[in-house]
């Protein structure tokens, strides 16, 4: 049994949790964040989704089972690797692309931040694939 209150509030902190969540991860390397608490966060959210709404009403608005979340964070995190070796670089060094926006300026999209969504990913299927086998046993 859930109360109307629960499930009226999570509708907002869910939305609040999953854009801090966001924030974190992109805050990144220079300040504590990144893609393993970011992932915490959004775990977190989805735990209160499922505390509201119950274990099926996740499963449904993730869209894909947990296991998936944790292959294509698997998969990033390895290929932010490899694209070091394509330049004759270590496993895992840092690779940055200068893209020019026009009126002098550029963005600087680096291999780190495709290896934290990786690590996201990976830390929110592994924590959903829990909460949701422990929400499983309790009804």
């Amino acid at each position: 049994m859930t109360s109307l209150i629960l499930r009226t509030a999570s509708r907002f902190l869910i939305t609040l949790l999953l854009l801090y969540s966001i924030f974190l991860l992109l805050r990144g390397h220079n300040a504590p964040g990144a893609g393993f608490v970011g992932g915490l966060v959004a775990a977190s959210a989805w735990a209160l989704y499922g505390i509201a709404f119950g274990e099926t009403s996740v499963r449904k608005s993730l869209g894909l089972e947990p296991q998936t979340y944790i292959a294509a964070g698997l998969c990033m995190a390895g290929f932010s690797g490899i694209l070091g070796l394509f330049r004759s670089k270590p496993f895992l060094t840092g690779q940055w692309l200068l893209v020019d926006l026009g009126n002098g300026r550029k963005l600087e999209l680096g291999s780190p931040l495709l290896f934290d969504i990786g690590v996201y990913l990976v830390v929110l299927g592994t924590a959903l694939t829990i909460i949701l086998i422990l929400e499983e046993e309790e009804t």
